[in-house]
Formats: structure tokens, sequence, C-alpha cells
């Protein structure tokens, strides 16, 4: 009688869409299970699993969409300064001026070259430390106890975790033994928070919800067992990730003062060919001399060494930085972070990697490294 229920309860839509989820921390344990349709001791079914899976997909975070080889090499065109190198490059050829032209192609192309070969180092890099970074997880599912790819979670899928371990979803928790966890990379709260399975107010902010255990914080000490009531980009890591990603390029203080100085070389360049261009036909020059004389001081005013001459400096920082194991993507923020001054943060948490390591260990009178 109880299998037929339990599969008459399996059999009812679940209802897994973000806006519908309840404030899983304002409800009890046993309520949340009841909403999740599964069973503490038991977990869920490989069939239910597989439906939910389908319903909801895998547990990871959508990846911002990433800019295809061509148009990463077109934006490294994107420069005020490189606009008037390329104006210049397009004027020679009209005057048939070919080897001048040549020249200043060259170095806007070789300058495009390294900022995309650049670029695509550390995209590769960090492409490759993201598909190493593969968590697993402990679950109950037929009765029974796996390990399983964190990728493979679902909602309602019961969850083990133990000091040493992150929580590979958000979790509601049903039971806990002396459960402590580092919420810094969440909260940026560094000391330990004690959780329990007591429900909490539903206005509580992130940092109260104690019956919750949150994606990618870790076990300082203790056990759980706890149901997974939020995926991928639902869970609150996810929601954070989803607003970087939609946040503006804002412009960096180096091509801040280089459009400005692109802009200042253009109006003083257009208003000395003016002058000369003027002074030339009051003199009695012909207008194609003078205009051949004007477009040669225009090209010869244009710093071509410029662009490469940042480009190579910006990109020596990145190999030093890289050097230190600090990737680097574009070659800008080098230079940002080099401008800056000050760091403001109220936790120290949020600027480490979340994790405790060993430094240097003392025994026996002596300190090894």
């Amino acid at each position: 009688m109880r299998v037929l229920e339990a599969k008459k309860v399996s059999e009812r839509p679940l209802q897994l869409a973000p806006d519908q989820a309840p404030g899983w921390h304002s409800l009890e344990a046993d309520a949340v299970l009841a909403r999740l349709q599964v069973s503490a001791k038991e977990g869920l079914s490989e069939e239910e699993v597989a439906r939910r899976q389908q319903q909801v997909g895998l547990n990871r975070m959508t990846p911002k969409q990433q800019q295809s080889a061509l148009v990463m090499f077109l934006l490294q065109f994107h420069q005020p300064l490189i606009y008037i190198l390329l104006a210049a490059t397009v004027v020679t050829i009209f005057l048939q001026e070919y080897t001048d032209a040549i020249v200043i192609f060259a170095v806007v192309f070789i300058n495009a070259i390294i900022g995309y070969v650049q670029e695509s180092k550390a995209l590769t890099a960090i492409n490759a430390l993201a598909q190493r970074m593969t968590a697993r997880a402990q679950v109950i599912r037929d009765g029974r106890r796996h390990e399983i790819e964190a990728l493979q979670l679902v909602p309602g899928d019961v969850v083990l975790v133990q000091s040493g371990n992150k929580f590979p979803a958000d979790v509601r928790l049903v039971k806990v033994r002396d459960l402590q966890v580092d919420e810094s990379a969440l909260t940026g709260e560094s000391v330990a928070v004690e959780k329990s399975t007591v429900a909490v107010p539903a206005d509580n902010v992130l940092g109260d919800r104690l019956c919750l255990g949150f994606a990618s914080t870790s076990v300082t000490y203790g056990q759980a067992t706890g149901v997974v009531v939020a995926t991928g980009d639902q869970t609150e890591v996810g929601k954070i990730q989803q607003s970087i990603a939609g946040a503006e390029d804002l412009e960096t203080p180096l091509t801040l003062k280089i459009k400005e100085f692109s802009q200042l070389l253009l109006w003083v360049i257009l208003g000395l060919c003016v002058v000369v261009f003027v002074v030339g036909i009051l003199r009695g020059e012909s207008k194609a001399d003078t205009f051949m004389i004007v477009v040669a001081l225009a090209v010869g005013a244009i710093p071509e060494g410029l662009p490469v001459a940042v480009t190579i400096m910006l990109a020596l920082g990145v190999s030093k930085m890289a050097a230190r194991r600090a990737i680097i993507r574009k070659l800008v923020a080098v230079e940002t972070l080099g401008s800056t001054s000050v760091i403001c943060s109220d936790k120290t948490g949020t600027l480490t990697e979340n994790q405790m390591t060993v430094q240097r260990i003392a025994a026996g009178g002596k300190c090894i490294r």
C-alpha cells in the first residue's frame, strides 16, 4: 500500500520553476521534503532524477556567451588611435604612397595579432581551470549511497556533507551534527557559521538563513544531511554570476587617456593641416602639391609605434602576472591593477581563495615550511 501511494505522489507535477520556488528557509524540514516529494532515507529514484533533470537541466551555471575568434580579432582594432592609423592607411593608398600604407597597416596588424594571441592564451587557461574544477557529491538514491558528479544533481536530491566538503548546490538542511560552514565566499563573513535545521523567518537576510547550505561554501566542522532546493543558475552564487555577466564593461584609466590623447591629436593634426594648406595656397603653391604636403604632415604626425609599444608593455605585464599564477584575460586589466592604490574591503574572506592552507609546521622544536 505504501509503494502504491509513493508512486502516486511521484506522478504529480513538481513545480520547480524559479518564480514559484517558496522561501525554503521559512519552511520546516518535513514540509520541504513533502514539497519536493522525496524521502530523506530513500532519496530519489533514477527515473525521477532523469525526469527532473530534463525539466531543470544540469547543475551548472550558464556560462557567458563567448565571442568568436573573428570577433575577438576585430575588437583589437576598436581603439581611437587605431582608427586614425587606419584612416591614414586609406589616405596614403589613395595617394598611391603604397610603401607608407604597407608600413602603417603592418604596425596596426602586428598590434592586433599581439593582443589577440595574448587574450586567446588567457581564455584557454581560464577554460582549462574551469574543466579541472569538477566537484563530486555524496547522494542517497533508491535508498543507497552514491558518489556522483555534482553536475548531475537535481532539486530533491538528498546529499551528505562532512568536514572538508563544499556544498554542491543550495541545500535545505534536514539533519545536522555540529555543523559549521565557512560562507565567506558568498557573504564575506570570515567566521564560520553554526548551522541548524530550525526554520527561520522568511525575511531573514542571506547570512541569517541558518538552515540552508549554499553552493560553493565549505564545511569546516561536523556533518549534515540536506535536500537540494536549487541548482545551477537558481543558486545564490549562480544569481551573483548572472548579475556579474550582465554588468557593463567600463573603460580603464589607460583607455580613457588614450582616447583623450587620440581626440586631441586628431584635432591638432587637422588644425595644422588646415593652416599649412591655407598658407601654401596664399604663397601661390598648386593645390595638388599643397595637398600632398598636408597629407605627408598628417601621416608623419601620427605615432604609429605607440599602439605596438603599449600592447607590448601590457603583454609583458600579463606574462609576469601569469608567472605568479594570476591569469588576466584582457591586457588593459594589468594597467588597471597597477593603477590601484587603495583596496577597500570589510572582510578578508572576499580577497582570498576561501581555503585554509598549511604555510609552516612547528614540531619537535623545528619549523618546517
